[in-house]
């Protein structure tokens, strides 16, 4: 086993012996080599700590026990009076060195530079080899030369613009596709592995695809199972129509029973134009949207289904939690939500049927004093009813009332003339002394036109003719 060392910021390598070593081992090493090359004297008093705080204690255990792998970095905790005096030691050990260099550049001649320059440079490789600070700093700063880290993307959820999967990749250098659909097949094959299918076959190697997966004219057909499973087939097959890939995967978990669902994708919103590239990444695009899409419609409702129909319980989503938070959240649906949520399966449709949800729904949809009904009371019938009552007296209100026009907004336009003027001798005469508003309407046209009407007469109410039925004169026009 490969350690490190690091006593005082100097970092020593330590290589022990054996399959198992012990803590033991490493405490005689540090004490028999690290110390005396540190400037420690081996009856010095030290612990050991893989976080520089927390010391190790030996108990004879090994240090796989202890948490400690291959590669590690241990630390040396030394007493006060050591490390006070080691670094005393340490500064005037470094003033002597700092004095010998200044001696030897003052014996050097003034005027020849080379003196100088040796002196300098042999004083700059002997601290650069014999200071872990200085090696310290020059690995800190390569780390920044280098940039943070940035990690590559393990799902197509995590893929972003012009990242995609190792596994995809692999996939994509070695299917040697002919078309945008080949590529979308590509990523349906990986995302049913993110979710738990095995592909099967007879030569299905790991990072390739099975051998008769691309058929002619377009078809797609690939074999899986899944350890949730047991004993069913899931075939996967898809068929490019048009300008969409229509995917249905079926899971046969007996000989009559087949759970099947289709999602309909679009090659050209997932691959791009540069599909032939030999890149993945600029072939690939919205990987995490495909991801999503494929997962919630396809993937995860078949197990679900496939596990409902052999009577085990649900791995995943709402069936999976305890019924006291799935009556906190359906407390909160209104009641076409909670009928739907009802027929998704058994388990929840068990859960919808609680007493005291329908309790606090009566309450809180129509108000009613649940103390005040009977302790046997129906309550689910009893929102039923309730719920049918109101949706009848809406309708009976929307019956009753009539359609009403809608009222202008605005000033009311005047009519051009008053009302009651239809043209005329009789409507010019309009200059009354004691009435300034027109007279009543009548027809002027008659053998006693120039009489006034009689006092008493309706309004809109003609003379009688002399002439019967004779046609007015149509030589009187109007003005």
């Amino acid at each position: 086993m490969k350690l490190r060392v690091k006593v005082n910021k100097q970092v020593s390598r330590v290589e022990l012996e054996g399959p198992e070593p012990t803590l033991t081992q490493l405490s005689t090493r540090v004490r028999e080599a690290v110390l005396p090359s540190a400037g420690f004297s081996a009856n010095t008093e030290f612990s050991l700590s893989l976080n520089g705080k927390e010391p190790l204690v030996d108990t004879g255990q090994t240090l796989s026990l202890c948490g400690v792998v291959s590669g590690d970095m241990i630390s040396v905790i030394l007493s006060c009076t050591d490390s006070s005096s080691t670094s005393s030691s340490s500064s005037s050990h470094q003033m002597h060195n700092i004095s010998g260099v200044q001696c030897n550049t003052e014996q050097s001649p003034s005027g020849s530079g080379a003196g100088e320059s040796g002196a300098s440079s042999s004083y700059d490789s002997r601290e650069s080899a014999d200071d872990p600070e200085t090696e310290e700093i020059k690995m800190e700063e390569g780390e920044e030369a280098v940039g943070s880290f940035i990690p590559h993307p393990m799902l197509c959820s995590e893929a972003e613009e012009g990242k995609v999967p190792h596994s995809l990749e692999t996939l994509y250098q070695t299917a040697q596709c002919n078309s945008a659909s080949d590529c979308l097949v590509l990523a349906v094959h990986v995302l049913l592995q993110e979710t738990g299918f095995l592909p099967q076959g007879c030569d299905v190697r790991a990072g390739e695809m099975p051998s008769d997966w691309r058929a002619t004219g377009g078809l797609y057909k690939l074999q899986y199972s899944h350890p949730h499973c047991e004993n069913c087939l899931a075939q996967v097959v898809a068929v490019t129509m048009g300008q969409t890939l229509v995917v249905n995967a079926t899971l046969k978990t007996s000989s009559a029973v087949e759970n099947s669902r289709k999602l309909v994708l679009k090659p050209d919103v997932y691959v791009t134009k540069q599909w032939a590239d030999e890149n993945a990444g600029v072939a690939y695009r919205d990987l995490q949207k495909l991801s999503r899409v494929f997962k919630d419609y396809l993937a995860y409702p078949l197990i679900a289904t496939a596990r409902e129909a052999l009577d085990l319980p649900a791995l995943f989503g709402l069936a999976t939690l305890p019924p006291e938070l799935l009556l906190r959240i359906m407390r909160l649906l209104d009641v076409s939500s909670l009928l739907s949520l009802s027929t998704v399966c058994r388990h929840l449709h068990s859960v919808t049927q609680d007493v005291s949800l329908w309790k606090h729904l009566l309450h809180r949809d129509f108000r009613v004093n649940c103390q005040a009904e009977h302790r046997d009371t129906d309550w689910k019938e009893l929102y039923k009813s309730r719920f049918k009552q109101r949706k009848a007296l809406s309708r009976h209100r929307m019956r009753c009332h009539a359609f009403r026009p809608p009222v202008p907004i605005g000033p009311i336009p005047l009519p051009l003339f008053p009302p009651g003027i239809i043209g005329g001798e009789h409507d010019r005469r309009l200059a009354v002394p004691h009435n300034i508003l027109p007279r009543p309407r009548y027809d002027p046209i008659g053998p006693f036109s120039d009489q006034e009407p009689p006092v008493g007469l309706p309004f809109g109410l003609r003379l009688p003719r002399p002439g019967g039925s004779r046609a007015p004169d149509p030589r009187r026009g109007f003005i």
